[in-house]
């Protein structure tokens, strides 16, 4: 026990026995302990030594004694206080709970429902403070309490007795009063007229954050955020997140009027308005004129001088927080992109500058295109990068000028961050588990077929090895690699066969030689730490980690939460997220991974039917499932294995046991192929009877790897794409008899999506030969006689009708898409036709994500019960400064 607990023990053993530290804050410290007397867990606030010299014991109980009287459902109660031993502290209920600010650090947003229903509740409390004469002064995050979920204020006018019993000598203790990111305008200017509507105000700020993930305004200092609470008008709700029911906007804009008398009179007329959906008034809180506000401040001397001690004196924020040499806390926003330059791409999709400055992500288009942009952080637009098309893994340089991918082929290339020529670097295919560009001048990549790292010059090479496999130990691949900014060492993953496994290593730069550091799925390096992910779908972690001796050295803790793993289907889970060494950090963060299905039926003018209304899962994409020829059957995707489901009875029958996805049923409807990932070399293909009365067998074998067959309607011939170190060709080798592997479409471009007429004459295909997803159609097998465009606005999965006489494709404006075709004695076809718009399905980006009907007249698809938002970004700053705190702490 340390010595001033102790002595605050000693002090208090006759009423209160304190059995812990709960944590610390500028002002105070939180201590768990038992109230002898009542025989109940409480929790104590002490006051820090410096504030409680200045207040005076008998002037603070005085002033505390007004909130002692309040009692309200939603209000903490305040149980005692007083002087023990120099220590002055009050007493509160210990309840189990989180703080606003907890949640929001875990989900960065609320529902909206749960966010209006928290603000009524908490308004409701002040409504009733106010009534009674006593204002709070000090809403945020921190100061409300969920317990059971319902909101409970916490502190309620501790601020106003702090400020009072100070008298005015708040400057001698080194502490500032109030949250600069929810103070009012008027306790911004240092008004010494505080109402009820500061607190109105403070109350919309919170809500404001809890809709949109940030406080209505942010900065780099507090001195600048103060500016902005007086000076600059607040963003409307809706701009940063739609679905914000205009009333709720109307309400949050008023209540944050920078004049009081343009705000709402009270806390209970602003949650009126919140639960009235006729409420209207100006979205957006009103511009103010900045000489205006010069005018108005030039009339306030006290004003100015109060802005002026903020702007100098005030640098941090938390309910009393001392000034000298606290270091930034953590601000965490989310970061808004464009609707037409979204992240997407299925994991690895974001890179840090190490200056922090800029950031590259993956973008995927309408037509499944997927293309490398990078955003300048001080800009609102990020820009497309020229010839990135089919980019991977994105990876700065040491210096933050040039970018790193993978590319369609397996090939590094390098294209400088601000845009130009695009470089190839490695002369041999890597692999796609990522790449990192070191200090020493290497880029370290993922090695192609299972090879452990391998690494080339950053100015072209072959690559070279650089770690080995040990297969005895289980080992299958590494992957992954991040440099340590130092130049010692690379940090990657030991992949196992059982994900759960997986190790994070580093590797010597100089001998490849590598040692386990911790477990985990991916790592990267800030200054003096380790930020890695250690499970799927688990937060972030952040532990003191020594670059020097590469080891870890102290605790871990969590740094964030609800981090995006790649999206369904992706072949790697690995958390998405990104890191400076300057301490900011970006994570994605989206719902994607965990919504659920339905797989309904469409009729050619889109009426939607549910194939069963009571079944709902969890489909992954991939080709998520195939209906059979006599269309009685669907093989699906469900938790990485392949089953077949009846569509009459329900019944399920499991057919693979080692992983598997796109599922493709042999002509006569008695066997179903898949692809697996068994053996991490490489990308298999198998068949088993689809009553499962027999073991599975090997499909084709292809030295690369297998991504997806279909068969020829007479059996006879199996069409697959193959690929391995970046090419996408199409194959085909009869079922039976000579099994010579004829090229059927082999190009610079990727080509996936094989689709063989019904009548065996023609080949659809997928082809992104003009940077954009397209169908062509060629002759088959002699697919040299001919090659024709039949998607001008763009094209994704082709499907040929059962009658041979349309082909059906996903259009790059997400509609359904029929072709008239005369297939014999000549390809002929004719215009485009719209039949439905398919934005609400699944669309796959390479693969048919859709099945025909026999009659030709329906279609199956799967579709989002509730469809998850997009992917967002959200920024971390100061981690490194804050963990560092923590350590001190």
């Amino acid at each position: 026990m340390s010595h001033v607990v102790s002595r605050l023990d000693t002090a208090l053993g006759s009423r209160y026995r304190i059995e812990q530290e709960l944590g610390a804050g500028g002002m105070a410290t939180v201590y768990l302990a038992q109230d002898v007397r009542h025989d109940r867990k409480v929790a104590i606030k002490v006051l820090k030594p410096e504030l409680a010299a200045v207040l005076g014991a008998e002037r603070f109980v005085q002033e505390i004694k007004t909130t002692a009287a309040l009692s309200h459902p939603h209000i903490l109660p305040l149980f005692d206080s007083g002087e023990a031993d120099g220590f002055l502290y009050y007493v509160m209920p210990y309840i189990q709970g989180e703080t606003i600010r907890e949640k929001l650090n875990r989900e960065t947003q609320c529902g909206i429902e749960e966010a209006v229903r928290i603000t009524s509740e908490v308004a409701d409390a002040l409504d009733y403070a106010h009534r009674h004469g006593v204002i709070h002064r000090d809403i945020k995050p921190e100061n409300i309490l969920l317990h059971d979920g319902r909101a409970m204020v916490m502190d309620f006018g501790i601020a106003l007795a702090v400020s009072a019993a100070a008298g005015g000598r708040m400057t001698e203790t080194g502490l500032s009063l109030g949250t600069p990111h929810y103070m009012s305008p008027e306790q911004a200017t240092a008004d010494k007229q505080i109402t009820a509507r500061s607190d109105v105000y403070s109350l919309a700020s919170v809500l404001y954050e809890m809709l949109t993930g940030n406080p209505p305004h942010v900065g780099s200092s507090a001195q600048q955020i103060i500016m902005k609470i007086i000076a600059e008008p607040v963003q409307p709700a809706t701009a940063l997140r739609k679905s914000v029911p205009p009333n709720v906007a109307a309400a949050v804009s008023k209540a944050l009027e920078k004049l009081p008398a343009d705000r709402f009179e009270s806390a209970q007329a602003f949650a009126q308005a919140l639960g009235n959906p006729a409420f209207v008034t100006a979205v957006g809180s009103k511009s103010v004129d900045r000489s205006d506000v010069q005018s108005r401040l030039a009339s306030q001397p006290a004003a100015l001088l109060a802005v002026a001690v903020l702007a100098t004196a005030l640098a941090a924020w938390g309910w009393l927080r001392p000034s000298p040499a606290l270091p930034a806390p953590v601000r965490r926003y989310v970061m808004q992109l464009p609707s037409e330059q979204q992240i997407g791409g299925w994991f690895r999709r974001i890179a840090l500058s190490p200056d922090g400055s800029r950031l590259a992500y993956l973008h995927v288009g309408k037509a499944g295109e997927r293309h490398l942009f990078v955003l300048a952080r001080d800009q609102l637009e990020a820009t497309e990068l020229p010839g990135t098309a089919g980019a991977e893994v994105p990876f700065f340089a040491p210096n933050g000028l040039s970018i790193g991918f993978i590319s369609p082929r397996g090939t590094i290339k390098v294209v400088p961050a601000t845009g130009g020529q695009v470089t190839p670097i490695a002369t041999a295919a890597v692999g796609y588990a990522g790449g990192t560009w070191a200090p020493d001048g290497f880029i370290y990549a993922d090695g192609a077929e299972g090879m452990g790292l391998v690494r080339v010059r950053a100015t072209g090479g072959t690559p070279s090895p650089f770690t080995a496999i040990d297969t005895a130990a289980g080992q299958v691949d590494h992957v992954w690699p991040s440099a340590l900014p130092g130049g010692r060492g690379i940090l990657f993953v030991i992949k196992y066969r059982d994900p759960a496994k997986s190790q994070i290593a580093v590797a010597e730069v100089t001998t490849g030689k590598y040692r386990v550091v911790t477990n985990g799925l991916y790592a990267e390096y800030v200054p003096g730490y380790l930020v890695f992910a250690p499970q799927r779908f688990r937060p972030l972690m952040m532990q003191p980690f020594d670059e020097r001796r590469m080891e870890l050295t102290g605790e871990p803790r969590v740094v964030a939460q609800s981090v995006s793993f790649g999206a369904v289907g992706a072949p790697d889970f690995v958390p998405d997220f990104s890191t400076s060494q300057n301490g900011t950090l970006i994570h994605a963060t989206g719902s994607g991974l965990r919504d659920t299905t339905e797989v309904v039926w469409v009729t050619r003018d889109g009426h939607v039917r549910p194939v069963d209304p009571v079944w709902t899962d969890q489909l992954t994409t991939n080709g998520a499932f195939s209906l059979s020829p006599d269309g009685r059957r669907l093989a699906v995707t469900l938790g990485g294995e392949i089953w077949v489901r009846e569509l009459d009875s329900g019944r399920m029958t499991q057919l693979s046991f080692q992983g598997g996805i796109r599922p493709e049923w042999t002509p006569d409807g008695r066997e179903v192929a898949y692809m697996s990932d068994r053996d991490p070399s490489r990308r298999e293909s198998f068949i088993r009877r689809a009553d499962a009365r027999e073991p599975e067998r090997p499909l084709v074998f292809d030295p690369r790897q297998v991504h997806e067959v279909v068969f020829t309607k007479d059996d006879q011939w199996i069409v697959y794409r193959d690929g391995g170190g970046g090419t996408s060709d199409l194959i085909a080798v009869r079922r039976r008899g000579d099994t010579t592997r004829v090229s059927l479409v082999a190009t610079p471009h990727a080509e996936a999506g094989p689709a063989v007429s019904p009548d065996g004459r023609w080949l659809a295909y997928l082809t992104l030969e003009t940077g954009r997803a397209q169908v062509r159609v060629r002759p088959f097998p002699n697919t040299k006689d001919g090659n024709w465009l039949v998607s001008p606005n763009g094209g994704t999965g082709p499907v040929w009708a059962n009658s041979g006489r349309e082909l059906f494709y996903v259009d790059g404006d997400e509609n359904l898409v029929s072709v008239p075709v005369t297939p014999a004695p000549t390809f002929v076809f004719g215009e485009p036709r719209v039949l439905f718009s398919a934005k609400q399905y699944r669309i796959g980006d390479f693969r048919r994500e859709y099945s025909v009907a026999p009659d030709d007249r329906r279609f199956v698809f799967h579709r989002r019960l509730n469809t998850p938002e997009p992917d967002h970004l959200v920024v971390l700053e100061n981690v490194i400064k804050t963990a560092a705190e923590d350590v001190r702490r």
